[in-house]
């Protein structure tokens, strides 16, 4: 099964993957051998820390190049969706109720982040977008109960 990822997302990937395996690493590999090098194990908190710090490390090499592998990037500006909302497009919304204004882009799990407007294709907000057009109603299921939008704009950027 495929993921689907941005661009932008992959290259995020990339980056921690190669700083892991480039400095990380290999630097947690020194602390374990300088702790070793003290003598006593049993006792030596150095080098408890160093080879929880490698397990890390190594558990998360392996999760990020799992995900890469099942990724399947998706870049923004080559979609043809005809002013559809789709996967990696970028959306503005004005609130019916409150007349406020946001703007989302639509992005795999691992790069959602509020903070930056990216959510998750797997948040109710994207379920809720997906498919619709400008001047098309989301109605989203919120905790204090369903929310409608207009979509105001649709891009692929």
């Amino acid at each position: 099964m495929t993921t689907p990822i941005t661009p932008y997302g992959a290259s995020l990937m990339k980056e921690e993957l190669h700083r892991l395996k480039t400095k990380d690493r290999p630097w947690v590999i020194n602390a374990i051998a300088e702790a070793r090098a003290q003598g006593d194990l049993s006792e030596n908190a150095d080098y408890d820390a160093a080879k929880e710090r490698q397990s890390f490390i190594e558990g998360r090499i392996a999760d990020l190049e799992g995900k890469l592998g099942t990724s399947q990037i998706i870049d923004p500006t080559t979609l043809e969706a005809d002013g559809r909302i789709v996967f990696a497009a970028t959306v503005e919304l004005e609130e019916l109720d409150s007349g406020d204004k946001v703007t989302y882009q639509i992005v795999g799990i691992d790069e959602a982040d509020l903070k930056e407007k990216k959510v998750s294709i797997t948040s109710p907000i994207a379920r809720a977008m997906i498919g619709k057009s400008v001047g098309d109603v989301v109605a989203v299921e919120a905790p204090a109960g369903i929310r409608e939008y207009e979509v105001l704009e649709v891009r692929y950027i």
